[in-house]
């Protein structure tokens, strides 16, 4: 490439709008470049900057898979706070007399504890990405009895992190025993009623109880008020809900993933990379690319949502839309 096309271009670059981000953005995801994005929703310091809706609107219900998970560990979070769990090292089995004794007998299941759920680190033989793991997600939605299906599984020599949708599903379980409530009504009253949250939809285990691991229904402002309750350190229009210490807690790195991805209580934990810029960011993320991202740094919160479900690429192309369109134009 001739030196005078390269100046010509950096200028081009250099003078672009900030707006004609948006608009190329938008342009893409109606050409199907980025495949099924359904909303995104940007806000910075509580205020809306950017919000469309390429299926449905502001009222439909969102799917967003395992980005459920990160609710659960708000709901555990509240559950300790007012005395009902007694902390993250409470071990779980106790909660489950009723289906004693379990398969695969081994001291080490009594060692298992609630923190060791929310962290995905339990030495359950349990992996979701592993097609062959005993504790595969579709192992267990196959299951008639959850709870029976977690705690009969083998367990591992050596701990880790390990994807395990099964062990946040007996949190649900742990909480509907704890508060002797169901989890809907208990969120609602103590999560969901607060932050003006008012049509969830759960979905159920084959038992009734609700499947914490995935598939909650929400809109996409409402996923916005989660992250920014964490933003707000746990506050909510001067109305504390969440403990500051376990929002804390629960977005400071507990776990490495891999060399650019950390993991706390439910709360993924990475640096976001646009424009030669570094944005550390904690987030809730589920199947088909759904992504909630909080970025403390700008104060910016980011919402894209997407039914791209068991697609190759579908977590790849959300983060595209994050790093290649909407920091560089709304990102401090």
């Amino acid at each position: 490439m001739k030196p005078c096309v390269v100046i010509l271009l950096l200028a081009s670059m250099r003078f672009v709008k900030p707006e004609s981000l948006s608009d190329s953005m938008e342009a893409a995801i109606r050409s199907g470049e980025f495949k099924k994005i359904t909303s995104i929703l940007v806000t910075r310091s509580g205020k809306i900057e950017y919000e469309r809706y390429f299926d449905g609107d502001a009222q439909s219900l969102r799917n967003t898979r395992s980005a459920t998970k990160t609710v659960t560990g708000m709901l555990i979070g509240i559950a300790i706070e007012k005395g009902l769990i007694p902390g993250v090292t409470a071990p779980v089995l106790p909660y489950f007399a009723d289906h004693q004794p379990f398969k695969n007998s081994d001291p080490l299941k009594s060692k298992i504890t609630v923190e060791d759920l929310l962290t995905m680190n339990s030495w359950l033989d349990c992996d979701d990405n592993v097609d062959g793991s005993p504790g595969n997600e579709d192992r267990m939605h196959e299951a008639a009895d959850w709870v029976r299906f977690t705690f009969d599984l083998p367990v591992r020599r050596a701990r880790g992190w390990s994807y395990c949708t099964a062990g946040v599903a007996m949190l649900g379980e742990v909480l509907q025993r704890a508060t002797r409530t169901t989890v809907p009504e208990f969120a609602q009253k103590n999560l969901f009623d607060p932050l003006g949250i008012r049509n969830p939809k759960w979905q159920l285990s084959p038992t009734g109880v609700a499947m914490t691991g995935g598939g909650l229904e929400l809109a996409t402002r409402d996923l916005m008020k989660l992250a920014q309750l964490y933003m707000n350190k746990g506050v909510w229009n001067g109305k504390r809900i969440l403990s500051e210490q376990w929002v804390q807690k629960s977005t400071h790195p507990l776990l490495r993933i891999d060399d650019h991805t950390e993991y706390g209580y439910l709360w993924w934990i990475t640096d976001f990379k646009s424009g030669g810029k570094s944005y550390p960011a904690y987030f809730m993320t589920g199947n088909g690319g759904n992504k909630v991202v909080a970025i403390p740094g700008s104060d910016l919160i980011v919402v894209i949502t997407s039914t791209n479900y068991n697609t190759r690429g579908m977590h790849q192309q959300t983060e595209r839309l994050l790093t290649e369109y909407l920091l560089p134009q709304f990102a401090k």
